[in-house]
């Protein structure tokens, strides 16, 4: 089973754990160097090579990093995201040119947490500031299957879902007992009933539940994050 695995970009120290089988899968980082006028910067994973599995695993990376940013939906690649969101920087204070000392930031950085034949975990960070009082950060988690290089979708990660949502449950709560800040889990989900986040991947310590900023809670919150050690993990995993 997967005893080694993703570790959160957050509070974990990533290590890399491959087998003869995926280390032919070897990745190099990309960064972006091309002058902006806003504050840009960009450095991302790709996996080397031009086969079938490399190419997909690439579109895969630079989709999520696309959507990540989150401009208009119909721009496809990382070169075009980029130079929209510096056109609109500049637009921006050719428009209001006393807003130029707030200057505009995207910081994009992808890390990959974890290699083994079963699974390639990436974790993707995208930071945007557009003027106002704060900027916005997002992670979004990926888990690639190394022999097809496609996304797994959490059924093919977990089985009994209800059974390991009532154990995610539990862990949240003890998480914030841990934290101590006078919060009660309603706080988190402003009423409504616990629900899973939409990034869960492995570590060294525990399947990881990390859910984003205004997730869960308010912004002063920041990003929520624990780990289900993999002993009370063991009846949910398919990944073994």
């Amino acid at each position: 089973m997967l005893k080694k695995s993703l570790l959160t970009l957050i509070i974990f120290v990533s290590l890399m754990a491959c087998t003869s089988e995926t280390k032919s899968i070897t990745f190099k980082t990309i960064e972006v160097k091309t002058a902006f006028d806003a504050d840009i910067s960009v450095l991302y994973d790709v996996a080397e090579g031009t086969n079938g599995v490399s190419t997909t695993i690439n579109k895969h990376i630079e989709q999520a990093i696309v959507e990540s940013i989150g401009l208009d939906s119909s721009l496809k690649d990382i070169s075009t995201v980029l130079k929209t969101f510096n056109k609109q920087y500049v637009e921006f204070i050719t428009d209001f040119p006393d807003s130029a000392l707030a200057k505009w930031e995207l910081q994009v950085e992808t890390e990959k947490t974890y290699q083994s034949d079963d699974v390639i975990t990436l974790a993707i960070s995208v930071y945007e500031y557009q003027g106002g009082a704060h900027g916005n950060s997002h992670i979004h988690l990926l888990n690639i299957n190394p022999k097809t290089g496609k996304i797994f979708k959490l059924d093919a990660i977990i089985e009994d879902i209800k059974g390991f949502e009532s154990l995610a449950k539990t862990y949240f709560i003890k998480n914030l007992t841990q934290k101590d800040e006078n919060l009660k889990m309603e706080d988190y989900f402003f009423g409504e009933p616990f629900h899973l986040p939409e990034n869960m991947g492995f570590s060294d310590d525990g399947f990881i539940l990390l859910y984003n900023v205004y997730e869960v809670a308010s912004y002063a919150q920041g990003y929520t994050e624990f780990a289900i050690p993999y002993d009370d993990m063991d009846p949910y995993l398919k990944l073994y």
